[in-house]
C-alpha cells in the first residue's frame, strides 16, 4: 500500500504528465519474460571457465606455491599466481569512478604474494575447458603456509603491541569533530546518559553472485562483460595491467543486485589476466560460498554515546566515539567511517558536539560498501540513545525528537547548512499513526511499537567533484534515444532516464530507448552508488533533454508565429498552449526541424556542487550535496518462551523530493524493509579467529517470504531536492531507519534494551529472563 502526500508547503511544480506516475518500467518486460542477459548468462564460442583459489586461513606466510600438477592436467590452459603478474601486483580499491581528485589511492594485491592477510584472499587463478576441470586443477595446487599471529578485534588492533596489518598502527582512518563547547553543554544538562551500542557484519546476499566474461578481440581490445556497479572500472583494470585506458572496454548491461558489494572491483582484473594469458574468452561465476569472501561485507561498528539533556528534552551536548573494523585492507573504510561520523548525531541539531572516530585494520574479512554506507549503523545507535533518553526523562519519544529535529537553515554535524526541505516531523507523525493501536500483551506474547528517524546523504562526497554525462537525441520518426553509461542494478536506473526524457520531450517513455551500462560507447554517467544515479545521471539527462526541447521549440515558434514560451510538448505533439488545436505531431515536428538543420540532440554534463573538505582540527565543512529525511515505524510481537521476534507491520514514510516512478519508489521502501529486518533480527557473518564459519545461504539467515510483514509506503514530496524535478536520492535513505525502528520496538515490547545486534531469539530470551530474575530478587 502506498500513500502519497504532496504537502501544501512544497514548491509548486510544473504539470507533469509522466514523472511521478505509476508507469511500467522499460526494463520490466525484458526481466519478467527472462530475456535479460546478465553477465552469467553470456556465452562465447571457445570460452574457457575460471576458478579462484582462495585462502582457507586468515593470516599466514606463504612459503611456496606448487602449481605443476594443476598445469599438467589436460584441458587446463592457464594457472596464474602472483609470480605471473605485473610487478606492482596491485589493483585500486579506492572510491571508484572518480576523476575529480580527493581519493586516498588505496590498493590491494591482485593475488597474495608471500603472505595472506584474510580468509578468502585470492592466491591463484585457473582457466580450463570446464568448471569441473578448473575445480580439479585448484585441488592440485599445493600451498605451503607458515602460521603467523593475527589480530581479530578492532580495539585490540590499536594496541602498540598488536600485529601490524596496515601501516604502523593499523589505523586506516580517523576523524574528529569539535563543535561548540562540550564542557559547557554537559554543565547545562539536567541528566547525562551514556550507552554503548554495537552492530555486526552483514552480507549483501545479492541475487546474482560475481560474474563476468573477458576476451581480447581482433583489435587487441580487452573486453569485459561484468556484473558491476561501476563501468569506470575499466581505468583500474588498465592501470593494474599497465595498459592504455582506451584498450579496456567494460560493459554491465544488467546487474542482478549490488547493494555496494559490486562497487569496489572484484573479479574483473582476474578475468582480464586469464583472457590475456590464454587469448581465449574466459568466464567466471563465483559460487555463493566464494562470493561471501570476495567483495567485503558491512562494517561492524561500536558507538559510545554520552548525551546531556535538560528536563524539558533539549539536547545540550553529545560526546560520541565511533570504531569500525576495516578488515585486512582499507578499501572504502575511510569514507564509510566519514559517513558514520557525519551521521552519528542522526537528524538532530547538536550545538555542543565532540566526535572521535577510528577505523582499524584486522585480519578479518575486508569490509566495504553496503547500502547505508556507515550512516545506517550510526543512525541505529543514535535512535536507540534517543529512546533511552526519552525513558530517562519520562517524555514521549516523538516529542523528544521534535524538540531536537534539525530544520532547514540549521547547521548539521559538520556545520553544513541544510538547504532543502526537512520533513522529518511529518514523516514520523504519519508513520506512527499508520501503526495504529499497540496490541495488548498476552500470556505468550509481548507487543511493541518502535520509531526511528534519519538523515541520509545522497550523492558523493563533495570534494570528489563528481560529474555525470548524458546524451539525448530525437530520431526523425519522433522516437528518442538516451545514451548514458550508468549501470542498472535492478532499481530502474535505465527506466528512470526514459521517464525523464519522455516527460521533457512530450513522448511516452516507451518510445525512449536508453543505451546504458557501457563505458566506451556511451558518455560516462558515473557509478550506481551513493544514491547518486537518479540524482546525477537524471540531472544530466534532464539538462540534455531540455536543450533538445529548447532547440525544437525555437524552431516551431517560427512555424506557429509564436514565442517558444507559448508552446508545449505533450502526448507526442507540439501545440500552442492557448490554442491547442494548432498542433503538429512530434514525428512531423522533428522532420520539419531536421529539414532546417536544427540540432536535435545534446550532450550535457552535470557537475555536483564541490567543496574544499573538512577542517582537520574541527571537522567542520561541507561534505555532501544534500540530504534525505524520513522515518520508519515498526510493530513487533515477541514470543516469551522462545525469544522469537515477528515483525507485524513495517511503515516507511519518506520525503523523496519528487517521485520519478512511484512504483520504483515503493519497491525501494519495501525492499529496504526486509533488508533492515534481516539486519535487526537475524543476519550476521560469524568469524572465528578471522575464519568465516557460516558462509552459505543455508547458514546465513536472511528473511524469506514467510517473514514478510505488512508493509506500507508513505511518500511525501517536498520537491526541494537537487535531482531532476526536485527529486532526492532514496535508494539508501529509505533503508537507514528500518533496523532502528525494529530494535526500538523490541525494547518497547520486552522492557529492556539489547545493545548488540542482531536481536536473535537467544539474546531476546536471555534479556527477558534476566529482567524476570531481577524483578524476582
Amino acid at each position: 500500500m502506498t500513500v502519497i502526500d504532496t504537502s501544501p508547503h512544497s514548491i509548486a511544480n510544473e504539470n507533469l504528465r509522466q514523472v511521478g506516475k505509476n508507469k511500467p518500467r522499460n526494463d520490466a518486460p525484458t526481466k519478467v519474460f527472462g530475456r535479460a542477459v546478465y553477465a552469467g548468462d553470456f556465452h562465447m564460442d571457445g570460452m574457457l571457465y575460471a576458478k579462484v583459489l582462495h585462502s582457507d586461513r586468515a593470516c599466514a606466510n606463504i612459503i611456496s606455491i606448487d602449481t605443476s600438477a594443476a598445469k599438467a592436467l589436460d584441458g587446463v590452459h592457464a594457472v596464474l599466481t602472483s609470480d605471473d603478474l605485473p610487478a606492482s601486483n596491485a589493483v585500486m580499491t579506492d572510491l571508484p569512478g572518480q576523476v575529480g581528485g580527493g581519493t586516498k589511492n588505496t590498493k590491494q594485491p591482485i593475488l597474495a604474494r608471500n603472505l595472506v592477510r584474510f580468509h578468502g584472499e585470492p592466491i591463484a587463478l585457473v582457466a580450463a575447458e570446464s568448471y569441473e576441470l578448473a575445480q580439479q586443477a585448484l585441488e592440485l595446487i599445493v600451498v605451503d603456509f607458515e602460521g603467523t599471529e593475527g589480530v581479530f578485534d578492532a580495539f585490540e588492533a590499536q594496541r602498540p603491541d598488536a600485529p601490524k596489518v596496515y601501516g604502523q598502527d593499523n589505523v586506516v582512518a580517523a576523524y574528529k569533530i569539535r563543535k561548540g563547547d562540550i564542557d559547557k553543554g554537559f554543565a547545562e544538562a539536567d541528566y547525562v546518559l551514556e550507552n554503548t551500542f554495537s552492530s555486526q557484519y552483514q552480507e549483501q546476499a545479492f541475487l546474482e553472485p560475481e560474474a563476468a566474461v573477458a576476451w581480447v578481440d581482433e583489435h587487441d581490445i580487452l573486453n569485459i562483460r561484468s556484473s558491476t556497479q561501476v563501468v569506470e572500472h575499466f581505468r583500474a583494470v588498465a592501470d593494474a595491467l599497465g595498459m592504455p585506458h582506451n584498450k579496456v572496454h567494460l560493459q554491465a548491461p544488467y546487474v542482478g543486485g549490488g547493494f555496494g558489494g559490486k562497487e569496489v572491483m572484484t573479479i574483473e582484473v582476474w578475468l582480464a589476466l586469464l583472457a590475456m594469458a590464454t587469448q581465449r574468452p574466459v568466464k567466471l561465476v563465483q559460487t555463493r560460498e566464494n562470493s561471501f569472501v570476495s567483495h567485503g561485507p558491512r562494517h561492524p561498528f561500536t558507538f559510545t554515546h554520552k548525551t546531556g539533556i535538560t528536563k524539558s528534552g533539549k539536547i545540550t551536548a553529545m560526546k560520541i566515539t565511533v570504531t569500525s573494523d576495516a578488515g585486512a585492507y582499507a578499501k572504502l573504510s575511510p569514507y564509510i567511517l566519514l559517513y558514520a561520523t557525519v551521521g552519528a548525531t542522526g537528524p538532530y541539531r547538536v550545538d555542543n558536539l565532540w566526535v572521535d572516530s577510528t577505523s582499524a585494520a584486522t585480519n578479518n574479512l575486508p569490509t566495504c560498501a553496503y547500502r547505508g554506507f556507515g550512516t545506517m549503523q550510526a543512525n541505529t545507535a543514535c535512535e536507540a540513545q534517543m529512546e533511552e533518553l526519552a525513558k530517562l526523562i519520562g517524555m514521549d519519544s516523538l516529542e523528544l525528537r521534535r524538540q531536537n529535529f534539525i530544520t532547514t537553515g540549521d547547521p548539521n554535524t559538520t556545520g553544513q547548512i541544510i538547504r532543502s526541505a526537512v520533513w522529518t516531523d511529518q514523516c514520523a507523525t504519519q508513520a506512527l499513526a499508520a501503526l495504529g493501536e499497540r496490541p495488548a500483551n498476552t500470556d505468550t506474547h509481548l507487543y511493541g511499537h518502535g520509531l526511528a528517524c534519519y538523515q541520509q546523504s545522497y550523492g558523493r562526497i563533495r570534494w570528489m567533484k563528481d560529474t555525470s554525462e548524458s546524451w539525448v537525441g530525437l530520431e526523425v520518426d519522433g522516437t528518442a534515444i538516451v545514451r548514458c553509461s550508468v549501470t542498472d542494478i535492478g532499481a530502474g536506473q535505465m527506466s528512470a532516464l526514459a521517464q525523464i526524457a519522455g516527460e521533457i520531450l512530450g513522448i511516452p517513455m516507451g518510445e525512449v530507448t536508453v543505451y546504458f551500462g557501457d563505458g566506451h560507447m556511451n558518455p560516462l554517467g558515473g557509478t550506481s552508488t551513493a544514491s547518486r544515479a537518479l540524482y546525477m545521471t537524471g540531472k544530466a539527462t534532464e539538462l540534455a533533454a531540455k536543450n533538445v526541447r529548447d532547440n525544437l521549440l525555437d524552431c516551431m515558434a517560427r512555424y506557429f508565429d509564436a514565442s517558444p514560451g507559448e508552446l508545449d510538448l505533450g502526448d507526442s505533439k507540439v501545440f500552442v498552449i492557448d490554442d491547442p488545436d494548432r498542433l503538429m505531431s512530434t514525428k512531423d515536428m522533428v522532420k520539419h526541424c531536421a529539414s532546417l538543420g536544427v540540432h536535435r540532440h545534446s550532450l550535457e554534463i552535470y557537475r555536483a556542487p564541490p567543496s574544499d573538505g573538512l577542517d582537520p582540527e574541527t571537522g567542520q565543512g561541507e561534505v555532501f550535496p544534500d540530504f534525505t529525511y524520513g522515518a520508519h515505524a515498526a510493530s513487533v510481537s515477541v514470543d516469551i518462551d522462545t525469544g522469537e521476534v515477528t515483525v507485524i507491520k513495517s511503515i516507511g514514510a519518506h520525503d523523496v523530493g519528487q517521485a520519478i516512478n512511484m512504483r520504483a519508489v515503493e519497491g525501494q521502501i519495501e525492499g529496504s524493509a526486509l533488508m533492515g529486518q534481516g539486519f535487526a533480527l537475524s543476519e550476521e557473518l560469524i568469524l572465528e579467529n578471522g575464519v568465516l564459519t557460516n558462509g552459505s545461504l543455508s547458514e546465513y539467515l536472511i528473511p524469506t517470504s514467510e517473514d514478510v510483514p505488512e508493509i506500507q509506503s508513505i511518500v511525501l514530496e517536498s520537491r526541494s531536492g537537487l535531482g531532476p524535478f526536485g527529486s532526492k536520492g532514496i535508494g539508501e535513505p529509505v533503508f537507514a531507519p528500518v533496523a532502528a525502528s525494529i530494535v526500538n520496538a523490541v525494547a518497547d515490547a520486552i522492557g529492556t534494551r539489547i545493545h548488540h545486534l542482531p536481536l536473535t531469539p537467544e539474546k531476546v530470551l536471555a534479556a527477558i529472563t534476566a529482567l524476570k530474575d531481577a524483578a524476582a530478587e
